[in-house]
């Protein structure tokens, strides 16, 4: 009987299969992406994104890693509770069963000389396949849709900046200065901002200090130096740079990071709560950035020659009688080259 099966039919079917397959795995691999992640804790600031700087223009990546509880009043039918059971996304729900069960029974029935076409033959077969791909591509364009809705950055805040950076067209200076550039007007009115949203009062040994984190962090995460890093960062933060390099390691890969230089800093926010002082800055810094090969060195990804410019807003935690360290990480979508 399954000689009986056209060969240029089941080649149609297993093609739209994996077809079909290939576009729910992208569809779900794209949806993870939009910039790097983030990741730690912004104290009772973690799920509030941070307003947006002329440092980063974009709206950060919301913090999807991290050992806080979201309040009550934020969890929403989009964002249910921690330790809640997802609702499964459209391929892996009703929307996948459906579209399973027509690929499936389509499959069956061709094989037994019924579906993909039926009494139609081949023709009606094109047809079935056809309407299946559409289906699947107006799913995959409308969740995209409302997914960059969601996380649609809103109007542009009042930039937060208080360093005396140049424009990126410019000669980079490498260091946060108070006040920014301007006349005694302009810097006037951008410590007046600063006083509204720093509500600990920065002062410039603090943004030195948040300089140098970023070096040193940066540089004992290419060294894997793990108690270089566990000196520098929260336990938390701690947790997660360890896990990504515990993963590189298993994947027989390893970081290599040298060469950062801080290029231009914001102050996005400044607070107190309990027991503790916040500062989350803006900060694009250039560094070389390339994958390597644990034994042999080779480049496996990146660029281990020419230096690339990234965009992160890194969130700083002290405590009474201790320094800052290292709390939070979260991407933005401004990446160069």
């Amino acid at each position: 009987m399954l000689s009986a099966v056209p060969r240029f039919a089941k080649i149609a079917a297993i093609v739209t299969l994996a077809t079909v397959s290939v576009l729910a795995t992208f569809a779900d691999a794209d949806a993870r992406r939009g910039g790097s992640s983030g990741f730690g804790s912004r104290g009772t600031r973690t799920f509030d994104a941070p307003a947006v700087t002329r440092t980063a223009p974009t709206q950060a990546a919301p913090i999807d890693r991290t050992m806080t509880t979201r309040p009550p009043q934020q969890q929403t039918a989009t964002q249910p509770p921690l330790g809640a059971q997802q609702r499964p996304g459209f391929f892996g729900g009703f929307g996948g069963s459906m579209i399973g069960g027509l690929i499936a029974g389509g499959l069956l029935g061709m094989l037994i000389g019924q579906g993909f076409g039926g009494g139609f033959g081949f023709l009606g077969m094109l047809l079935q396949i056809g309407l299946i791909i559409a289906a699947v591509s107006l799913a995959m364009r409308f969740f995209a849709n409302r997914q960059r809705t969601q996380f649609a950055a809103p109007g542009a805040a009042t930039s937060y900046n208080t360093s005396a950076m140049s424009n990126p067209s410019a000669s980079p200076r490498s260091s946060f200065s108070i006040p920014a550039i301007g006349g005694a007007a302009a810097a006037a009115a951008t410590q007046k901002t600063r006083q509204a949203n720093d509500e600990i009062g920065l002062q410039q040994a603090d943004l030195d200090r948040f300089e140098q984190l970023l070096t040193e962090v940066q540089s004992a995460y290419g060294k894997e130096d793990y108690a270089m890093l566990r000196g520098l960062t929260t336990p938390e933060a701690m947790s997660y740079l360890a896990e990504e390099l515990g993963e590189h390691a298993t994947n027989g890969v390893r970081n290599s990071v040298s060469d950062v230089h801080l290029l231009q800093g914001d102050i996005a926010e400044a607070w107190r709560e309990d027991n503790a002082e916040y500062a989350t800055l803006a900060m694009r810094y250039s560094s070389i950035d390339a994958m390597v090969d644990r034994t042999t060195g080779k480049l496996v990804d990146g660029d281990d020659r020419n230096p690339s410019e990234t965009v992160e807003l890194w969130t700083f935690v002290r405590k009474p009688g201790s320094d800052w360290k290292l709390s939070a990480i979260q991407g933005t979508e401004a990446h160069q080259a």
